[in-house]
């Protein structure tokens, strides 16, 4: 049974599922409850196999305008104990690392749409996404740096995998907004549309070319992408072909060669 959640809308359609941030009237920042339902919802898409592509979108006027500050107050612990409140805030910002990176160990690819305001927790949300496109108005911004403390879910570590150090490195040090154009250009973002509607109907529609793919080798692909991002190229090389010689498909390779050959698309099981 497909899942309903309080700060996010799902929606499933042509095996394309839709997860939009939900509180549109807080410029769908992140409180606790979505940094919960965002590792549920990718949880239960990791595993729902009529979905074989995510698009991580947000209603309303904002894309995400960062962590909500009512979780700032779990950050803090009133034990008098220096060490057990050490403890209790690295317990707490792990477990938000954990609520995002479900985005990035879902085995079906996502796409992250982004319009107008991208900032602090969403840029690290989003930073767990196979692809970003983004709107004209779109700017990102790790804006952690101007409330006085240094990101700790996941930009600090995954954006210098994504774009030039050096950027990386300014947008940290000084907070400033990073606009849709330079996003592109420095590979942030795939491509930048003109208003939200246009965007998510593209993107939509890349969504359901992947979709058309074969499941399994999909999977494949963004496993060892994930994979060889961590490691060297002799462990990604060994790692692919031990994955081929378990997951490799007979199946899909006969109905994508005979698809092919007649000119027709492919149809694969989930």
């Amino acid at each position: 049974m497909q899942p309903s959640f309080e700060t996010l809308a799902l929606n499933i359609e042509q095996q394309v599922a839709t997860v939009c941030l939900n509180r549109a009237d807080k410029a769908n920042a992140m409180n606790d409850t979505m940094w919960d339902e965002l590792q549920t919802c990718f949880e239960w898409l990791d595993g729902e196999s009529s979905v074989r592509v995510v698009i991580l979108a947000g209603n309303g006027k904002h894309f995400c305008a960062g962590l909500d500050l009512s979780v700032f107050g779990e950050l803090v612990s009133e034990d008098s104990d220096p060490a057990r409140r050490a403890e209790a805030f690295r317990r707490t910002v792990l477990r938000l690392q954990g609520n995002l990176s479900a985005i990035e160990n879902c085995r079906k690819p996502v796409l992250a749409a982004i319009h107008n305001t991208c900032i602090g927790g969403g840029v690290d949300m989003t930073c767990c996404a196979d692809m970003r496109y983004a709107t004209e108005d779109a700017f990102f911004s790790i804006r952690e740096i101007d409330i006085g403390m240094t990101a700790d879910v996941g930009t600090l570590q995954r954006l210098p995998k994504i774009i030039p150090d050096g950027v990386v490195r300014e947008l940290a040090y000084t907070g400033r907004n990073m606009g849709a154009t330079e996003a592109r250009e420095v590979g942030y973002v795939n491509r930048v549309y003109e208003n939200r509607d246009t965007m998510l109907r593209e993107v939509t529609e890349i969504a359901r070319n992947i979709a058309r793919k074969s499941p399994l080798a999909v999977r494949g692909s963004k496993e060892m992408l994930l994979y060889s991002r961590d490691h060297s190229v002799r462990e990604g090389l060994n790692y692919i072909a031990t994955w081929n010689a378990g997951m490799f498909s007979q199946v899909d390779i006969r109905a994508g060669i005979e698809a092919q050959m007649k000119k027709e698309q492919a149809v694969y099981d989930d």
